[in-house]
Formats: C-alpha cells, sequence, structure tokens
C-alpha cells in the first residue's frame, strides 16, 4: 500500500505473489489499462515468469468485475467500518483484512461457499 501506483509498486507485488505462491507457467494475469500494466518493465516481468497478460478493453469495467467485486467488498466490509489514524495502521488493517479473513474465512458463493483457501486446497488433491 503506498500513496501512489507507480509500476514499481504493480512490480513488486507481483513479485511478492509470484514467491509465494509459486503459480505454474500460463497464468492468466488480468488487469486494466493502466500504464503501469502496459510499461515494458511489467510486460517483461510476465514474460520473465511465464505469465500471460490479459487487459480489460478500452472503456469497459465489466472485464474487471471480480477486482471490482474485491474492492467493493473491501470497503463495505472494512473500511466505510474504520477511521484510520496512520497509513500504517489502515495497511495492517488492509492485511489482516486479506490474508486472515477473506481468504481463509469468508465463505464465498462462486467457490461453493468454501473460503478461497480451502477451495484451492480441495482442488489441489482432486
Amino acid at each position: 500500500m503506498a500513496e501512489h501506483m507507480r509500476t514499481k509498486l504493480v512490480n513488486d507485488a507481483l513479485l511478492m505473489a509470484i514467491w509465494k505462491r509459486k503459480p505454474a507457467k500460463g497464468l492468466l494475469w488480468h488487469s486494466d489499462r493502466g500504464s503501469q500494466y502496459a510499461s515494458e518493465s511489467h510486460r517483461e516481468l510476465l514474460k520473465l515468469h511465464g505469465i500471460r497478460q490479459s487487459m480489460s478493453r478500452k472503456g469497459n469495467c465489466w472485464d474487471n468485475a471480480v477486482s471490482e467485486s474485491f474492492f467493493h467488498t473491501l470497503k463495505t466490509e472494512l473500511i466505510h467500518h474504520q477511521i484510520f489514524q496512520t497509513r500504517a495502521e489502515a495497511k495492517k488493517a488492509v492485511f489482516e483484512y486479506i490474508e486472515v479473513f477473506y481468504n481463509r474465512e469468508r465463505l464465498h458463493s462462486a467457490n461453493g461457499y468454501l473460503s478461497p483457501v480451502d477451495y484451492e486446497l480441495q482442488h489441489k488433491t482432486a
């Protein structure tokens, strides 16, 4: 979480996700058409890790429906219920919401009412 949305921030977040999740080659990476995602360094990073890039169509918000839904949920379940005194406090709360609650405890109808972690575990062994 930063005060800017520069390419380095996006690349660092992607590298952190790659390190943590170790995705197989061919992962589909969907984004909007922001300059960070279209940058040469970002495209090279995707290529280096065998990730296929998919960008939304110009002016078509439905292409990012999953992301838009997540951010709506984050705002309605966390952000709009708190007043953060500092950026560090907000960063900690968002991290705990995503990593502890959303991914491990919150049930998702699109996953057959499993948490994302449980859904992934169920499908790794299947």
